[in-house]
């Protein structure tokens, strides 16, 4: 695999990704599927750290030309506390942030470090949330609202979940920022199916899995082009707006 994981962020992003999501490796990402965590591993193994992490953003940031995400665990916030945390992300250029395992009920400190930094806190719903939860949520959501379209971990699969149209359709009826679908968004068909239901896509293991099976960043790129049509093409059908996101590993070596 390349020695500069670098090079996949701006493949990416000459593609037509309108961000990308970093993902911070963690030891035990419980949220995410088995492709995620062997890329998180892969990376631990290799000594890779936050801070490392961080410190090659920050070196590149004058030729990134899209917002920054970073997607994490909260164990990796609340160890140097989340308003060094938060401080650190703004300092290396990124614009916002994802704790998945993060409860609502406990995230005000978090989302007033970000607040203070200029990092957009995004929050995530799941089929399941409630209507009151949904509501709370929606308000209290920056950047964009993440919409779960299945229960589950984060994977590949071979269609849209029935459920995503549905949570969507909750979300948009609360929401105050765009509503992005991610959870096993593999393919085109895929992504045009998820684009016509919310205001974007993201798309994670997909191409996580074919950067550990050997693609180039010219091949991922190539891959994310193909992306960005479909959802193109559903944004013509839909007659809206629609964002494409794409997420990179913070090391891909």
């Amino acid at each position: 695999m390349t020695e500069n994981w670098l090079e996949y962020l701006f493949a990416l992003q000459d593609a037509g990704a309108d961000a990308i999501e970093i993902g911070l490796p963690f030891s035990d990402p419980m949220l995410d599927g088995a492709t995620v965590q062997q890329s998180s591993d892969r990376a631990l193994a290799r000594g890779v750290t936050v801070a490392g992490i961080l410190r090659e953003l920050h070196d590149v940031r004058h030729r990134v030309r899209v917002p920054l995400i970073a997607f994490t665990y909260s164990n990796l916030v609340f160890r140097p506390g989340p308003a060094v945390f938060c401080r650190q992300l703004a300092e290396a250029g990124l614009r916002g942030l994802i704790v998945p395992d993060l409860p609502l009920d406990e995230a005000g400190e978090v989302e007033a470090a970000a607040a203070a930094a200029g990092i957009e806190l995004t929050l995530l719903v799941a089929p399941v949330t409630t209507d009151d939860r949904l509501a709370e949520i929606a308000a209290r959501s920056r950047g964009y609202l993440y919409a779960i379209s299945h229960m589950g971990t984060t994977g590949e699969r071979d269609s849209l979940a029935s459920s995503a149209a549905t949570v969507v359709a909750r979300i948009k009826r609360v929401a105050r920022v765009p509503v992005l679908v991610g959870f096993g968004i593999s393919g085109v068909e895929q992504v045009a199916a998820a684009g016509r239901v919310g205001d974007g896509v993201v798309v994670g293991s997909a191409l996580m899995r074919r950067v550990l099976d050997g693609a180039t960043p010219q091949q991922l790129g190539a891959e994310v082009a193909a992306l960005r049509s479909a959802l193109d093409a559903s944004d013509e059908e839909a007659s809206a707006d629609r964002t494409a996101y794409a997420e990179v590993s913070g090391d891909r070596r």
